[in-house]
């Protein structure tokens, strides 16, 4: 009888876990909304899906990789210190202090590449990741630690930018929580079909092509070329648009790349758009063998000089286990690409209140934490 309770009570765990997972999934594009997705120039009818600069970049990354392998790798592989034996460093934010008014952007980066920006009074938040894991299903791609602020500390949001839809960009809990908010969504396109079906009325969700733009009474939002891929489920890839973005008033501008592996495009941008205040360039999760996807980086290094960036911030690191290097592997290459090529580089802690206008000595609090 025991046992019997007790495989209810696994059966029932899993029926729950599978279905968490089916609506993390969320909805791709159909009907209409996918017919005029299909008009994009970024769009390939004959694959019937998005594409990058270069159509078979992902097919000729794929050739040579062996699956089995690299999830074998993955799961027991790798480096030594894939994740941190201890809780990093972090400061709680002062959240009343970084509402203040001020002409000059504030930033908090919560670690991963999500970061909340003061830009003009406007409140913008970039790729929101609050809950534990980044994935359909709890138990895998755990965070290292808690986020320094609940959903419900933080300030009231204006705007939410997602660069992608995978999981570790798009997150449905914490979408879920701003269901019941006044918040708005911009998104490349595609992605406001996961949105909608997650409860997000339409009246809030917009949704941009590459090199287009959408302004409000003090900023203009532009979405602007990336190298990568979409998709949350493995069999159904490319049916959204991934991007970068630019921010910008007529005193300052922003930039966050999303995912990217390194390509024309970051010059293509500079020079359009540079130079950049800020950068939020991805520099986490790489491998040799998918650097199409991902740059490494140096290549970081290269894309910030390429986008006539004055300061750069690394993201897409220090809060989850998506590869094969070491934790800290990220900042210790890109501090020292950043000195070779005279970077102006912003290294702040989980929480940590950045004002550009202000002349601030950032510590390299991750070299008591590397492990031999």
């Amino acid at each position: 009888m025991q046992s019997i309770n007790k495989s209810k009570r696994i059966f029932l765990i899993t029926a729950i876990l599978l279905l968490s997972a089916c609506s993390a999934f969320g909805r791709d594009p159909e009907g209409k909304h996918l017919e005029k997705m299909k008009e994009s120039p970024q769009f390939d009818k004959e694959r019937d899906q998005f594409v990058n600069r270069r159509p078979d970049v992902l097919e000729k990354m794929r050739e040579n990789q062996n699956m089995l392998k690299l999830t074998f790798e993955f799961l027991f592989g790798g480096a030594k210190h894939r994740s941190p034996s201890k809780k990093l460093p972090e400061m709680k934010p002062d959240v009343e202090e970084f509402l203040k008014k001020s002409e000059s952007l504030k930033f908090i980066w919560f670690g991963h590449s999500t970061f909340l920006v003061n830009f003009d009074g406007t409140i913008i938040l970039f790729d929101p990741v609050f809950s534990g894991a980044a994935s359909p299903i709890s138990l895998f791609v755990k965070r290292f630690q808690d986020a320094v602020l609940k959903l419900e500390e933080l300030p009231e949001i204006h705007y939410i930018l997602i660069s992608h839809d995978h999981y570790d960009h798009l997150d449905k809990e914490t979408m879920d929580f701003f269901k019941s908010k006044k918040t708005k969504f911009i998104t490349p396109l595609g992605v406001t079909s996961h949105l909608k079906e997650w409860g997000i009325t339409e009246d809030r969700l917009t949704e941009l092509d590459w090199w287009n733009s959408i302004s409000t009474e003090n900023l203009e939002f532009i979405l602007t070329p990336a190298q990568h891929f979409s998709g949350r489920k493995g069999s159904n890839q490319n049916k959204t648009l991934w991007g970068s973005w630019i921010v910008r008033n007529k005193k300052q501008s922003l930039y966050f790349s999303g995912d990217s592996g390194f390509d024309t495009h970051f010059k293509t941008i500079g020079d359009k758009y540079g130079p950049f205040d800020i950068a939020f360039i991805e520099n986490g999760q790489y491998d040799e063998k998918w650097r199409d996807v991902h740059v490494l980086p140096e290549e970081t290094a290269q894309a910030f000089i390429d986008l006539k960036g004055k300061r750069l911030v690394p993201v897409h690191w220090g809060m989850f286990d998506l590869s094969l290097h070491s934790w800290h592997d990220p900042i210790e290459r890109i501090e020292k690409a950043s000195k070779e090529r005279n970077i102006n580089l912003l290294t702040p802690k989980f929480g940590q209140l950045v004002k550009l206008d202000e002349d601030t000595i950032f510590e390299k609090w991750w070299k008591k934490f590397i492990e031999e």
